[in-house]
């Protein structure tokens, strides 16, 4: 049995526009933390942090809200810090997908070593130099590596800056051809980040999981899943509902993250990006999405 703290942080200031702050209390209203108990976990509930709202950022245009969203992922760090331990693991549930940065720099504020696996259809190594889409979502990556023309109150939560090295840094289930842009790209192979594919996830959901964790070095790691991973048809839940007809199916999705849960060395995970709102048009998709996430009682 494993002790799992699920803490919300229902932020959409860094998101493309409202709806993924709703996610916290409709994953706990879908039985997630009902789920983690049926699996043999014993569950901490720690509640959510503030609401943040995402509103057009006219003074700051291609970082909006930012200086919102450095606060309150301040204040997730601060509060989840003291949750991360090897003993036990940590389930944030946001919230935009800078929820992951929030997470890591919780992990090196516990004095471990942030090494992450960041399972998503994007790259998000975008600057506000390098795109003029303005969300932060879309940049959390960058920021997280402290590649030059990223805002650096964002760089710097904490006093690990920047809080990834690129060797600490593993995607998953992204799908670089097609979803990133050519500065993405270039990150990439400047850097030398390695990259499981999202035609490996499909085809191999738990051989492309065990790749994407092997090519971190040994230890601690966390893992940030971003909903738009998905294929929108089998699971509407993602803020971006362009990934229709592509990516992986929540049951794919769920062996994944079993394989992953059962590595030594997961202490913790994010979820961004998911917006209730679009799980109307499927009723299942939110009681599968739970079903996917939830850790084997061997985990």
């Amino acid at each position: 049995m494993v002790t799992i703290n699920v803490l919300g942080y229902p932020s959409s200031a860094a998101a493309y526009c409202v709806g993924v702050e709703h996610a916290p209390a409709a994953l706990r209203e879908a039985g997630l933390v009902d789920a983690l108990q049926a699996a043999g976990h014993q569950v901490e509930d720690l509640g959510d942090l503030p609401v943040h709202l995402w509103k057009p950022d006219a003074e700051r245009p291609r970082a909006q809200n930012l200086d919102e969203e450095v606060a309150a992922l301040r204040a997730l760090a601060e509060k989840a810090a003291p949750l991360v331990t090897t003993d036990a693991r940590l389930l944030v549930l946001g919230g935009s997908c800078t929820v992951a940065l929030g997470l890591c720099a919780a992990v090196a504020d516990a004095g471990i070593e942030p090494h992450l696996v960041y399972l998503d259809r994007h790259l998000d190594l975008n600057t506000p130099e390098s795109t003029t889409e303005g969300s932060l979502s879309w940049m959390g990556m960058a920021h997280a590596l402290g590649i030059p023309g990223a805002e650096e109150s964002l760089t710097r939560l904490t006093s690990t800056s920047p809080l990834l090295q690129p060797a600490h840094l593993s995607y998953l289930g992204v799908e670089p051809a097609t979803e990133a842009t050519e500065w993405e790209r270039d990150q990439v192979d400047h850097l030398g980040i390695p990259v499981t594919t999202q035609a490996e996830l499909v085809a191999e959901p738990t051989s492309a999981a065990l790749k994407a964790r092997h090519a971190l070095p040994d230890g601690p790691f966390v893992v940030h899943l971003d909903v738009d991973v998905l294929d929108f048809l089998d699971a509407p839940l993602a803020e971006n509902v362009n990934g229709r007809n592509s990516g992986p199916t929540l049951g794919q999705l769920g062996e994944a993250l079993s394989a992953l849960w059962r590595e030594p060395g997961f202490i913790g995970m994010s979820i961004g990006q998911l917006v209730p709102a679009h799980a109307a048009s499927d009723p299942t998709s939110l009681r599968r999405f739970v079903e996917a996430v939830t850790p084997p009682g061997d985990a």
